[in-house]
């Protein structure tokens, strides 16, 4: 993995696609339309918990305004809003890849922070917290911090 720039946040996201089987292929299709250059996130984890590379790790992504020179961006295939409000609906597979992709970039990057995308919401009240009523999006539909826990990652261990 490159380390050409400094990365201090691994930010994962969720597309808001639901169940649709979708991947890197359809989500640069939809960045481009927007005429972005490429598709904002560098990696896509597909329903069926296939990683795929999205825009090169060397390059800036897009996915995280005012933070998109120092992160990397991961996108799960899920989410949706309901009346009880967003849920993520991954897939166990997609579980399994994100605990094994976020394991290969912290080693890669071991002083980068995981994070949501919400996490990036301000801090209205200027608590020094994030909390629920401050997010501008739900995304990624769960709370990175405690599903995320290095260095022991379902999926990881397991080779």
């Amino acid at each position: 993995m490159s380390q050409s720039r400094v990365i201090e946040h691994i930010v994962f996201h969720t597309s808001a696609s639901g169940d649709q089987d979708i991947g890197a292929k359809e989500i640069r299709e939809w960045h481009k339309e927007k005429g972005w250059s490429d598709i904002g996130y560098h990696y896509v984890i597909r329903r069926d918990g296939t990683i795929e590379q999205g825009r090169p790790l060397e390059k800036i992504g897009a996915h995280v305004r005012g933070y998109n020179s120092r992160s990397i961006g991961i996108c799960m295939i899920g989410g949706k809003k309901t009346i009880q409000g967003w849920v993520g609906g991954y897939t166990p597979e997609q579980w399994v890849a994100a605990g094994y992709l976020a394991g290969k970039l912290h080693a890669a990057f071991p002083d980068a922070q995981f994070k949501g995308h919400r996490d990036f919401s301000p801090d209205l009240n200027k608590d020094g917290k994030i909390t629920r009523d401050e997010w501008i999006k739900e995304c990624p539909c769960f709370d990175v911090e405690s599903v995320i826990k290095l260095p022991s990652i379902p999926g990881v261990d397991d080779e």
